[in-house]
């Protein structure tokens, strides 16, 4: 099979719901032709159809697509995740998890990737969005213990000043692959970005405090399906126009 029909099977699988088929499919690919081969292909989808495989992590088996896509393709995926409108963000941090902490990837090339595109920063935002009193807590005192974080709301220059004092948490201590991982190396790699992302963090605890739903904005279609029916493989939600232009 060609690589144009290959991509069309891909894309049409997809379409239909059976996200594991189109995965078999790239994976024989790879198999029959290289890594080579599948590069060129996956370097031919959309960022939605690429998401749309590698949100589906399975953490008991070795996924090619995540062992391959660069940081680049990575990014364009990670900001248009929001589409699935899973507000438990369990996709998103097992698909992140997967791909940053390979055991040949440079997570700060990944996440420069992300921050770089609009809507970076809210996707890594997302990512934390369980844990943002520990990530506040880390922001304003160098540990993630919310303990002892005496709740003090630091101004933003006072934060990103904090980002470059010494580091009262080495990272070997929190090498878990993992969202403490994660935070360590925005906060002290990628200190501008760290602080975007507290920024929309506090921002969504705002929100929360004021009873207010998530992306809670006036009426309009935004091309978004339950995560319950995509989940069960029923659906995979198409970008808008402008939503595809802006990540693609």
């Amino acid at each position: 099979m060609n690589q144009l029909a290959l991509i069309a099977k891909t894309q049409s699988l997809i379409a239909a719901g059976d996200i594991v088929g189109a995965e078999s499919a790239l994976v024989e690919l790879a198999d029959a032709e290289g890594d080579g081969a599948l590069m060129v292909v996956l370097e031919q989808l959309p960022a939605k159809d690429i998401l749309a495989v590698i949100r589906e992590y399975d953490n008991s088996k070795e996924s090619v697509i995540n062992l391959l896509i660069t940081p680049s393709m990575f990014a364009h995926a990670v900001v248009i995740e929001k589409q699935y409108k899973d507000l438990t963000r369990t996709h998103l941090r097992g698909m992140v998890n997967s791909v940053i902490f390979r055991e040949d990837a440079d997570p700060v090339e990944f996440l420069t990737a992300i921050g770089d595109l609009e809507g970076g920063s809210e996707a890594l935002a997302d990512y934390f969005s369980e844990k943002w009193s520990r990530i506040e807590a880390f922001a304003r005192t160098g540990t993630f213990d919310s303990v002892e974080d005496d709740g003090e709301m630091l101004s933003e220059q006072a934060l990103l000043s904090s980002a470059y004092a010494q580091p009262k948490v080495e990272l070997d201590e929190v090498m878990d692959q993992d969202w403490m991982q994660l935070a360590w190396i925005l906060r002290y790699q990628l200190p501008d970005l760290f602080l975007e992302t507290v920024m929309v963090l506090r921002a969504k605890a705002r929100a929360h405090d004021l009873g207010l739903e998530e992306e809670e904005e006036p009426e309009e279609d935004d091309g978004k399906f339950e995560t319950g029916d995509t989940d069960r493989g029923k659906a995979t939600p198409a970008a808008r126009d402008d939503d595809e232009e802006s990540a693609i």
